[in-house]
Order: structure tokens, then C-alpha cells, then sequence
């Protein structure tokens, strides 16, 4: 598969570009992707839920009233479930939900989000390029020149550029990562992928390796 580079103000460059076929062009697995993606959300879940048990509410331990001819039910503490102000019952405790996959399930994970993108034409390649300074306004003016502003990107660079990534974070619908940050959540939760030249040679040899 060959696309087009394009600068970033839109204009065509005249060269175009291979991609791997063992990167882009593969048989996609869901299930890789399901995985990849379920491990992440899991991983990105704090787990610092936590709720006070019986044996850890502060309060007097005296019986709360005697034992026979009151009518009601026997009660021995003040911090038993069943009254105010007392502990809960089998409550939420501090988990970890992370877990591990395999590294070369994630590397046919990524792969497989790639290629469905590229079967979709939903890739963009941009020559390499830079801002001068960091301005929302300079990263707003490259997505319109792409006629890309009403829709959801992922702007791929081969190593991170402070004055790029800082341009486009007040974007709502924008997000800039690297090629060794690229994950299968983002590369499919985006309408289109944005992959620099150079971006592109590192995604094919992490995921070639």
C-alpha cells in the first residue's frame, strides 16, 4: 500500500510512501484487540475505592441497651450495619485491576488497529514538520488545511516535540503521541490517523521486531 505525504498546510509533496505489509495490511485479530484494550482501561482504573467495615467505624463499644424486654431485636454495638453511622457490610476495598498480556498480543493488537485504519483510508502522512512556537492556533490552521477539524485525529510523531504536543492539547478532539506511546485504544477511538514520516519507519520497526 502507497499513500501520498502531504505538508502539514496541505500542499502535496510530489512523494509517496510504502507501508509494510506485515504492519498495515494483516488479517486483523479482535479478539488481540479486545484484550489490548480491556488491559488498558483496566490498568488506567485507580482502585482506591474503600468504604469503612464494622470492625473500623470509630464509636462506643457499651451495649446499647439491654438484652430482653424491649420488644425489638437483640443489639449489641452502636457500629453494626444495621444502624446509622455503622459499618458496611462486605464493602469496596482497595483493588488493582491490572493485568498482563503477552507482549507479542499487543504488538498484533496494535498491528490489527492499524490495518483496519488503513483499510478505511483513514491515514494521513505528513512530512516532518515543526512549530516555531508552541500555539493552538498553529495546530488548529494544520487541521483545517487537512480538512480535518470537525473530525477526531491522533497526530503520530516519532519522538515527542513540546512545541506540537502543547499546541494541541486544548483541542478537544485532538491527541499527539509518540510512535513508542502508540497504544490500540487510541489508534482506533480516532476518526483519522495523522502519521509523520519519520513516524512511520519507528511503528514499523517496533512492531516488525
Amino acid at each position: 500500500m502507497e499513500l501520498p505525504v502531504v505538508k502539514y498546510t496541505g500542499e502535496d509533496t510530489g512523494k509517496k510512501i510504502k507501508f509494510a505489509e506485515e504492519v498495515f495490511s494483516i488479517v486483523p485479530n479482535d479478539h488481540a484487540i479486545y484484550l489490548a484494550i480491556k488491559q488498558l482501561l483496566a490498568n488506567r482504573r485507580q482502585g482506591t475505592h474503600k468504604a469503612k467495615e464494622r470492625a473500623e467505624i470509630t464509636g462506643s463499644t457499651r451495649k446499647i441497651k439491654k438484652q430482653k424486654g424491649t420488644g425489638t431485636a437483640r443489639a449489641g454495638s452502636i457500629k453494626s450495619p444495621i444502624f446509622k453511622g455503622g459499618g458496611c457490610v462486605f464493602g469496596p476495598r482497595p483493588k488493582n485491576y491490572g493485568f498482563k498480556l503477552n507482549k507479542k498480543l499487543k504488538k498484533l493488537a496494535r498491528k490489527s488497529a492499524l490495518s483496519y485504519q488503513a483499510k478505511e483510508k483513514n491515514i494521513t502522512v505528513i512530512e516532518d514538520f515543526f512549530f516555531e512556537l508552541p500555539k493552538t492556533k498553529n495546530y488548529l490552521g494544520m487541521l483545517n488545511s487537512l480538512s480535518l477539524s470537525d473530525k477526531k485525529t491522533l497526530l503520530v510523531l516519532a519522538k515527542p516535540d513540546e512545541n506540537i504536543i502543547r499546541s494541541g492539547r486544548n483541542l478537544k478532539n485532538t491527541k499527539v503521541t509518540t510512535a513508542s506511546q502508540l497504544n490500540t485504544y487510541d489508534l482506533l477511538n480516532a476518526e483519522k490517523l495523522l502519521l509523520s514520516e519519520s513516524a512511520i519507519e519507528s511503528i514499523t520497526k517496533n512492531l516488525s521486531e
